[in-house]
């Protein structure tokens, strides 16, 4: 009765393991608490883009581990708002540098573009005489006596050199005082920036816009003007509205990076490119391709070596793929072609505990045991060899993920993961489903006349 009620418990956890893996999943949604259940899929396999970022500091000066870790915190922050993206990954390699993954970014250059900007933004009196927007100032925040920018042209046919200025410029307050950021469009469909500022922000504001009505107050990013509104009231409940000019992209891009802060120390691009997601669409049709072609090897071997209890093992192995996949969805696992590889390789784990478990199986039987003798001494004599070498390959994993975590690998970060997982699904698989499916279809059948089920 036992080993009914079991099989019972695992039919139920295989029901839930499909439902997750069903391609047009609907999710959890309850109440309040609302989860998608996608398949995230990696840079290599949706295209994106992939930078490595370093700490552009002065020869011989190193970032500290804490404003390295804001850095990525920010830089992790401000991707995953971008549009389109599914998952980035984004982690510290080295003393000095982050990787950064940005799947499905449908616009590379200003993936790029917002990773690496600082985002500093200043509030800055400018008194009578407003600066044209695109002028580049200095401000007397954080002064070092560093030269004023100095302007690059963009290029595009048409387009307008910004001018420097010499002016030194008062910082009413930065941008570490907004609370909210949101894009908007005004009355007259322009797309503007609304915020609101933390009570701090607030009284500054107020007392700067009571004190200064009629007077310019400049808004800069990163040095460069971008707005410059006339104060017409005092502005004391801690609300404004940024005006530019924006487009839909550049007012969404802008809001990330006044949304998610400015970074501590300035990064550069060291190394970037794009992947198409041509390339990612063709690796992923090889890759199911591939894996099917390997499943589908596995099962015919077992079936026709181990006759009914590789059958067996069969179903316990498509109940491990189905468990294991849904696992990926549910944790979530970003998927790339290291982590299938992975997957594919601990189907080999799993097979291998079934194995032994059938050598050990025929051994007892060859000695005179009956079915239900063997299963149960087969099993017990084959699992100190399944737990050991699966533990060897759980350390191993360990290990793998601990470099690719340290030193910003995160091909063979993704790989000893999805590995991981498998080896233990394969456990749970080999300790319960395969010796409960294997009693309840084994115990009935009178061994004497089937010896030809079990290839004896």
């Amino acid at each position: 009765m036992k080993r009914y009620r079991t099989l019972i418990v695992i039919v139920l956890i295989l029901v839930v393991a499909i439902w997750v893996d069903l391609p047009n999943n609907p999710g959890i949604h309850l109440g309040e608490y609302n989860r998608n259940i996608d398949t995230r899929l990696g840079l290599d396999l949706v295209g994106g883009v992939q930078a490595l970022l370093e700490a552009d500091l002065p020869e011989g000066e190193q970032p500290t581990p804490e404003n390295m870790g804001t850095a990525k915190t920010i830089v992790e922050n401000r991707v995953n708002g971008l549009t389109g993206v599914t998952e980035a990954l984004v982690q510290l390699a080295g003393n000095n540098r982050i990787v950064v993954e940005v799947p499905g970014a449908q616009d590379p250059e200003q993936a790029i573009a917002t990773i690496k900007e600082t985002g500093l933004l200043e509030f800055v009196h400018m008194g009578s005489n407003p600066l044209p927007e695109g002028t580049f100032v200095q401000t007397d925040f954080g002064q070092t006596g560093d030269p004023i920018p100095q302007p690059t042209s963009t290029g595009e046919p048409g387009a307008v050199t910004p001018t420097p200025s010499d002016q030194l410029l008062h910082t009413v307050m930065t941008g570490e005082t907004l609370k909210t950021v949101n894009v908007q469009r005004n009355q007259a469909g322009q797309y503007v920036i609304d915020f609101t500022l933390s009570p701090e922000g607030t009284k500054t504001f107020g007392d700067y816009t009571s004190q200064n009505i009629g007077q310019f107050l400049g808004i800069v990013l990163d040095k460069q003007v971008i707005s410059a509104p006339r104060v017409n009231d005092a502005i004391t409940e801690g609300q404004g509205v940024i005006t530019g000019g924006f487009t839909s992209e550049s007012a969404n891009s802008l809001a990330i990076q006044l949304r998610y802060g400015s970074l501590p120390i300035p990064l550069k691009v060291v190394t970037s490119q794009t992947v198409g997601p041509t390339l990612g669409q063709d690796s992923l049709r090889k890759s199911l391709i591939a894996g099917f072609i390997g499943l589908s090897v596995v099962i015919l071997f077992m079936s026709l070596y181990y006759r009914l209890p590789g059958v067996i093992a069969d179903l316990a192995l498509i109940v491990y793929a189905l468990i294991t996949f849904a696992l990926f969805k549910l944790i979530p696992v970003t998927l790339t072609l290291p982590g299938i590889a992975g997957f594919v390789l601990s189907i080999g784990v799993a097979v291998d505990a079934n194995i032994l478990i059938f050598e050990r199986l025929k051994e007892e039987l060859r000695s005179g045991r009956t079915l239900r003798q063997a299963i149960d001494l087969g099993w017990a004599r084959a699992w100190p060899s399944i737990r050991d070498s699966n533990l060897s390959t759980l350390i191993t994993c360990a290990i793998l993920f601990w470099f690719g975590s340290t030193f910003g690998a995160s091909i063979v970060k993704g790989f000893s993961f999805t590995l991981a997982i498998g080896v233990l699904v394969s456990m749970f698989t080999a300790i319960i489903v395969t010796r409960n499916f294997l009693h309840v279809v084994l115990d009935n059948i009178e061994l004497a006349r089937h010896l030809r089920l079990f290839g004896l």
